[in-house]
């Protein structure tokens, strides 16, 4: 194949996704419990996909240097959500592929059960403006709610931590 066909090739196959460089990412986040009236919520996030639908999340994000997962979990949450809460216990960690505008993304997320105690659900304390729109929901019900598989099984190692039947 002469070269320009090949350098021609090589730019289509990049513009397709292909042969982008690859980045590793590690998150930190979790579900924040209250108990109202014998009712387990979570405080969860909505954020809006690519093609503009809300999608209902667990709050999450980059570990900073010098933090622990359970202290950005602790962090993100707050941010994200307005909750301020604390750990209770590790639930598990995921991971997951997704693709940016000049990189493949190798995300590894720990998730944490916490326990809250204070603060208003909000995303006005968002620095990033990631979360369009923040609520509670019965833990019962996340499994429903959660857009991602991945999230899901989260939800529900922490409803069977809590003894939620959905």
């Amino acid at each position: 194949m002469p070269f320009t066909r090949m350098r021609r090739r090589q730019n289509a196959d990049n513009s397709r996704g292909q042969h982008l460089p690859v980045s590793n990412e590690t998150s930190a986040g979790g579900i924040a419990v209250r108990v109202d009236g014998g009712i387990a919520y979570a405080a969860c996030i909505g954020r809006r996909n690519r093609a503009g639908r809300l999608e209902w999340c667990l709050p999450k994000g980059h570990i900073e240097h010098g933090e622990t997962p359970e202290m950005a979990a602790v962090r993100e949450v707050a941010e994200e959500t307005g909750i301020v809460s604390d750990v209770i216990r590790a639930l598990g960690t995921i991971e997951y592929w997704f693709t940016g505008a000049d990189r493949r993304v190798h995300k590894v997320v720990h998730h944490f059960l916490l326990e809250a105690h204070g603060g208003d659900i909000t995303t006005d304390n968002d620095p990033d403006q990631e979360a369009e729109v923040a609520r509670w929901i019965p833990v019962a019900q996340l499994t429903a709610e959660l857009a991602f598989p991945n999230e899901r099984k989260v939800a529900a190692a922490a409803a069977a931590l809590l003894a939620i039947r959905s």
